[in-house]
């Protein structure tokens, strides 16, 4: 993508630093590593927004932002990727958790029933959450770990193509 595409459709950083929400990270956020389109930021941005995709918990967001700045990856990058988790992608996303933790555990995947309510929050997840936590670990940190190499080799050939089009066009 061009510079100015990033330009029109992002906000500045300046703006983003003086957000009340995250403002409290405050000399960190002035790192360029954080803001500059690369390779590398960028690549370590899809995976921190990829990983905290699958942790289940509300503030995805601020948690992909804070995780950003601890690895010196893209924020703008980061916070959009968690949004491949949403309601319609959730369900299926988080059953296929449990069922890689069920079989880490080697324990029974049970025939429960979601119901969205809090009486079920407190005894049916009861039954559920050992392998489903585990397996939200194993899947956020594979799918992490792949999202890097993928966006790192699609960079490449992307920069790659491109050098080939400007040497063909000098010929």
């Amino acid at each position: 993508m061009s510079k100015k595409l990033f330009k029109k459709y992002l906000p500045h950083p300046d703006i983003i630093t003086k957000n009340r929400w995250i403002r409290w990270l405050g000399p960190r956020l002035q790192e360029p590593c954080l803001w500059h389109i690369n390779r590398k930021s960028c690549s370590g941005g899809v995976a921190v927004g990829v990983f905290c995709a699958f942790i289940p918990m509300p503030f995805q967001m601020l948690f992909a932002s804070v995780g950003a700045v601890l690895f010196k990856s893209n924020i703008l990058v980061a916070v959009p990727v968690v949004w491949i988790s949403n309601p319609i992608t959730m369900p299926p996303m988080f059953y296929f958790c449990y069922l890689v933790g069920s079989l880490i555990l080697d324990s029974n995947i049970g025939g429960f029933e979601f119901e969205l309510s809090f009486n079920w929050l407190l005894t049916g997840l009861l039954e559920v959450w050992q392998p489903f936590l585990l397996g939200c670990l194993v899947v956020g940190v594979a799918a992490s770990l792949l999202s890097f190499v993928l966006t790192q080799v699609v960079w490449r050939y992307q920069v790659l193509s491109q050098i080939k089009t400007r040497k063909n066009r000098k010929v």
